[in-house]
Protein backbone atom coordinates (compact mmCIF):
# COMPACT_ATOMS: atom_id res chain seq x y z
CA UNK A 1 0.00 0.00 0.00
CA UNK A 2 1.27 3.46 -0.90
CA UNK A 3 0.13 6.88 0.23
CA UNK A 4 -1.65 8.90 -2.47
CA UNK A 5 1.24 10.92 -3.82
CA UNK A 6 2.79 7.62 -4.82
CA UNK A 7 0.45 5.90 -7.28
CA UNK A 8 -0.42 2.50 -5.94
CA UNK A 9 -3.08 0.26 -4.41
CA UNK A 10 -4.02 2.68 -1.66
CA UNK A 11 -5.31 5.18 -4.20
CA UNK A 12 -7.84 2.65 -5.46
CA UNK A 13 -8.76 1.82 -1.84
CA UNK A 14 -10.17 5.29 -1.45
CA UNK A 15 -12.09 5.07 -4.69
CA UNK A 16 -10.10 7.42 -6.90
CA UNK A 17 -11.84 7.75 -10.31
CA UNK A 18 -10.08 5.54 -12.83
CA UNK A 19 -10.91 7.93 -15.68
CA UNK A 20 -8.64 10.75 -14.42
CA UNK A 21 -5.85 11.60 -16.83
CA UNK A 22 -2.29 11.76 -15.52
CA UNK A 23 -2.17 15.50 -14.70
CA UNK A 24 -5.58 15.49 -13.07
CA UNK A 25 -4.68 12.41 -11.03
CA UNK A 26 -1.52 14.05 -9.70
CA UNK A 27 -3.44 17.20 -8.77
CA UNK A 28 -6.18 15.19 -7.08
CA UNK A 29 -3.66 13.13 -5.14
CA UNK A 30 -1.60 16.16 -4.06
CA UNK A 31 -4.75 17.75 -2.61
CA UNK A 32 -5.14 14.91 -0.12
CA UNK A 33 -3.12 15.45 3.10
CA UNK A 34 -0.85 12.60 4.11
CA UNK A 35 -2.37 12.95 7.58
CA UNK A 36 -5.82 14.28 8.45
CA UNK A 37 -7.00 14.07 12.06
CA UNK A 38 -10.36 15.28 13.32
CA UNK A 39 -11.50 15.48 16.98
CA UNK A 40 -8.99 12.82 18.01
CA UNK A 41 -9.17 11.53 21.59
CA UNK A 42 -7.20 8.92 23.49
CA UNK A 43 -8.41 8.00 26.97
CA UNK A 44 -6.74 5.50 29.30
CA UNK A 45 -8.19 3.97 32.42
CA UNK A 46 -5.51 3.56 35.11
CA UNK A 47 -7.17 1.89 38.07
CA UNK A 48 -9.96 4.25 39.07
CA UNK A 49 -8.33 7.21 37.32
CA UNK A 50 -9.31 8.36 33.82
CA UNK A 51 -6.36 9.79 31.88
CA UNK A 52 -7.26 11.96 28.87
CA UNK A 53 -3.94 11.75 27.07
CA UNK A 54 -5.13 13.34 23.81
CA UNK A 55 -8.18 15.59 23.63
CA UNK A 56 -9.97 16.83 20.53
CA UNK A 57 -7.02 17.32 18.18
CA UNK A 58 -7.60 18.52 14.59
CA UNK A 59 -4.58 18.33 12.31
CA UNK A 60 -3.62 18.19 8.64
CA UNK A 61 -0.08 17.36 7.48
CA UNK A 62 0.73 17.71 3.80
CA UNK A 63 3.19 15.69 1.75
CA UNK A 64 6.77 16.80 2.30
CA UNK A 65 6.25 18.74 5.53
CA UNK A 66 8.87 18.83 8.29
CA UNK A 67 7.01 19.06 11.61
CA UNK A 68 8.00 19.13 15.28
CA UNK A 69 5.58 18.13 18.02
CA UNK A 70 6.53 19.75 21.32
CA UNK A 71 5.26 19.65 24.86
CA UNK A 72 6.27 18.88 28.41
CA UNK A 73 6.25 15.36 29.84
CA UNK A 74 2.67 14.10 29.94
CA UNK A 75 1.44 16.56 27.31
CA UNK A 76 0.33 13.74 25.00
CA UNK A 77 2.92 14.13 22.27
CA UNK A 78 4.14 10.51 22.29
CA UNK A 79 0.56 9.21 22.51
CA UNK A 80 -0.31 11.31 19.45
CA UNK A 81 2.77 10.02 17.63
CA UNK A 82 1.79 6.42 18.42
CA UNK A 83 -1.66 6.96 16.90
CA UNK A 84 -0.21 8.65 13.81
CA UNK A 85 2.10 5.66 13.42
CA UNK A 86 -0.79 3.17 13.73
CA UNK A 87 0.79 1.76 16.90
CA UNK A 88 -2.22 2.76 18.99
CA UNK A 89 -5.93 3.21 18.35
CA UNK A 90 -7.88 6.41 19.10
CA UNK A 91 -10.68 6.21 21.63
CA UNK A 92 -12.75 8.42 19.33
CA UNK A 93 -12.36 10.74 16.40
CA UNK A 94 -11.09 10.08 12.88
CA UNK A 95 -7.64 9.56 11.44
CA UNK A 96 -7.18 9.49 7.67
CA UNK A 97 -3.78 8.34 6.42
CA UNK A 98 -3.32 8.99 2.74
CA UNK A 99 -7.03 9.73 2.39
CA UNK A 100 -8.20 6.47 3.97
CA UNK A 101 -9.77 6.14 7.42
CA UNK A 102 -7.30 4.05 9.41
CA UNK A 103 -10.09 2.32 11.36
CA UNK A 104 -11.20 0.71 8.09
CA UNK A 105 -8.02 -1.38 7.94
CA UNK A 106 -7.66 -4.80 9.48
CA UNK A 107 -4.67 -5.85 11.56
CA UNK A 108 -2.76 -7.32 8.61
CA UNK A 109 -3.20 -4.17 6.53
CA UNK A 110 -2.09 -1.98 9.42
CA UNK A 111 1.01 -4.11 9.92
CA UNK A 112 1.79 -3.77 6.22
CA UNK A 113 1.37 0.02 6.38
CA UNK A 114 3.63 0.26 9.43
CA UNK A 115 6.29 -1.75 7.64
CA UNK A 116 6.13 -0.21 4.18
CA UNK A 117 4.76 3.32 4.54
CA UNK A 118 5.97 4.52 7.94
CA UNK A 119 9.56 4.64 9.10
CA UNK A 120 10.04 4.78 12.88
CA UNK A 121 13.00 6.24 14.75
CA UNK A 122 13.04 5.84 18.54
CA UNK A 123 15.05 7.45 21.31
CA UNK A 124 16.34 4.06 22.49
CA UNK A 125 17.25 2.91 18.94
CA UNK A 126 15.44 -0.48 19.31
CA UNK A 127 18.18 -2.43 17.55
CA UNK A 128 18.56 -6.19 17.94
CA UNK A 129 21.81 -6.61 19.92
CA UNK A 130 22.91 -9.87 18.29
CA UNK A 131 22.39 -8.59 14.74
CA UNK A 132 24.85 -6.53 12.73
CA UNK A 133 23.98 -3.06 11.50
CA UNK A 134 23.16 -4.47 8.07
CA UNK A 135 20.95 -7.20 9.54
CA UNK A 136 19.04 -4.67 11.64
CA UNK A 137 18.46 -2.48 8.59
CA UNK A 138 17.38 -5.50 6.55
CA UNK A 139 14.55 -6.60 8.85
CA UNK A 140 11.73 -4.48 7.33
CA UNK A 141 12.66 -5.83 3.90
CA UNK A 142 12.46 -9.42 5.16
CA UNK A 143 8.94 -8.78 6.50
CA UNK A 144 8.02 -7.12 3.19
CA UNK A 145 9.07 -10.20 1.20
CA UNK A 146 11.84 -8.47 -0.74
CA UNK A 147 14.24 -10.83 -2.50
CA UNK A 148 17.72 -11.37 -0.98
CA UNK A 149 19.44 -9.65 -3.91
CA UNK A 150 17.24 -6.57 -3.61
CA UNK A 151 17.65 -6.61 0.16
CA UNK A 152 21.43 -6.45 -0.07
CA UNK A 153 21.29 -3.57 -2.54
CA UNK A 154 18.78 -1.53 -0.55
CA UNK A 155 20.55 -2.11 2.76
CA UNK A 156 23.80 -0.91 1.21
CA UNK A 157 22.06 2.19 -0.15
CA UNK A 158 20.41 2.99 3.19
CA UNK A 159 23.66 2.63 5.15
CA UNK A 160 25.46 4.79 2.59
CA UNK A 161 22.82 7.50 3.00
CA UNK A 162 23.55 7.75 6.72
CA UNK A 163 27.31 7.46 6.30
CA UNK A 164 27.75 3.99 7.79
CA UNK A 165 28.81 1.83 4.84
CA UNK A 166 31.99 0.92 6.73
CA UNK A 167 30.05 -0.21 9.81
CA UNK A 168 27.69 -2.69 8.13
CA UNK A 169 29.16 -5.72 9.89
CA UNK A 170 29.33 -4.11 13.34
CA UNK A 171 26.92 -5.04 16.11
CA UNK A 172 25.20 -2.34 18.21
CA UNK A 173 27.64 -2.71 21.14
CA UNK A 174 30.46 -1.92 18.72
CA UNK A 175 28.86 1.37 17.68
CA UNK A 176 28.59 4.76 19.36
CA UNK A 177 25.19 6.16 20.31
CA UNK A 178 25.14 8.38 17.26
CA UNK A 179 26.06 5.49 14.98
CA UNK A 180 23.30 3.35 16.50
CA UNK A 181 20.78 6.09 15.83
CA UNK A 182 22.01 6.31 12.24
CA UNK A 183 21.47 2.56 11.88
CA UNK A 184 17.94 3.10 13.21
CA UNK A 185 17.38 5.85 10.62
CA UNK A 186 18.70 3.60 7.85
CA UNK A 187 16.26 0.91 8.98
CA UNK A 188 13.44 3.49 8.95
CA UNK A 189 14.14 4.56 5.36
CA UNK A 190 15.10 1.21 3.79
CA UNK A 191 11.53 0.51 2.62
CA UNK A 192 11.35 4.04 1.13
CA UNK A 193 8.45 5.12 3.37
CA UNK A 194 6.30 8.14 2.69
CA UNK A 195 6.24 9.14 6.36
CA UNK A 196 9.04 9.13 8.94
CA UNK A 197 8.13 9.45 12.64
CA UNK A 198 10.96 10.18 15.10
CA UNK A 199 10.24 10.09 18.84
CA UNK A 200 12.92 12.06 20.74
CA UNK A 201 15.60 10.95 18.25
CA UNK A 202 18.31 13.01 19.96
CA UNK A 203 17.28 12.32 23.55
CA UNK A 204 20.25 10.06 24.35
CA UNK A 205 22.87 11.94 22.33
CA UNK A 206 25.33 14.74 22.95
CA UNK A 207 24.84 18.09 21.24
CA UNK A 208 27.29 17.46 18.39
CA UNK A 209 25.83 14.04 17.56
CA UNK A 210 22.29 15.43 17.93
CA UNK A 211 23.08 18.05 15.28
CA UNK A 212 24.30 15.30 12.93
CA UNK A 213 21.11 13.26 13.42
CA UNK A 214 18.86 16.28 12.86
CA UNK A 215 20.88 17.05 9.73
CA UNK A 216 20.19 13.55 8.40
CA UNK A 217 16.45 13.87 9.11
CA UNK A 218 16.47 17.23 7.34
CA UNK A 219 18.10 15.61 4.30
CA UNK A 220 15.41 12.91 4.28
CA UNK A 221 12.82 15.67 4.21
CA UNK A 222 14.51 17.34 1.23
CA UNK A 223 14.37 13.97 -0.55
CA UNK A 224 10.58 14.04 -0.28
CA UNK A 225 9.82 12.21 2.97
CA UNK A 226 7.27 13.73 5.30
CA UNK A 227 9.09 13.95 8.65
CA UNK A 228 7.48 14.41 12.07
CA UNK A 229 9.68 14.70 15.16
CA UNK A 230 8.53 14.53 18.77
CA UNK A 231 10.91 16.56 20.89
CA UNK A 232 11.12 18.65 24.05
CA UNK A 233 14.23 20.45 22.79
CA UNK A 234 13.72 23.94 21.38
CA UNK A 235 16.96 23.84 19.38
CA UNK A 236 15.81 20.65 17.63
CA UNK A 237 12.44 22.18 16.76
CA UNK A 238 14.10 25.21 15.16
CA UNK A 239 15.18 22.97 12.28
CA UNK A 240 11.56 22.13 11.44
CA UNK A 241 9.36 24.34 9.31
CA UNK A 242 6.27 23.80 11.44
CA UNK A 243 5.93 23.43 15.20
CA UNK A 244 2.93 21.99 17.05
CA UNK A 245 2.66 22.49 20.81
CA UNK A 246 0.61 20.22 23.06
CA UNK A 247 -0.51 20.88 26.63
CA UNK A 248 -2.63 18.48 28.67
CA UNK A 249 -3.43 16.51 25.52
CA UNK A 250 -4.66 19.53 23.56
CA UNK A 251 -3.10 21.22 20.55
CA UNK A 252 -2.52 24.76 21.82
CA UNK A 253 -0.46 26.21 18.97
CA UNK A 254 0.49 25.44 15.38
CA UNK A 255 3.15 27.78 14.06
CA UNK A 256 6.03 28.15 11.66
CA UNK A 257 9.64 27.72 12.68
CA UNK A 258 10.54 28.75 16.21
CA UNK A 259 12.63 31.87 16.76
CA UNK A 260 14.97 32.32 19.69
CA UNK A 261 15.00 35.47 21.80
Amino acid sequence: MRLPYRPGPIASCRGAPQSLDGAAAVTEQAAVPVIRVRDLHRIFQVGTQTVRAVQGIDLDVAQGEYVAIMGSSGSGKTTLMNMLGCLDTPTSGSYHLGGVEVSSYGDDSLADIRNREIGFVFQTFNLLPRNTAAQNVELPLVYAGVTPTQRRQRVAEALERVGLSDRASHKPNELSGGQRQRVAIARALVNKPSLILADEPTGNLDSTTSAEIIGILGELNTWGHTVIIVTHEEDVATHCRRVLRLHDGRLVSDTGVLTTN
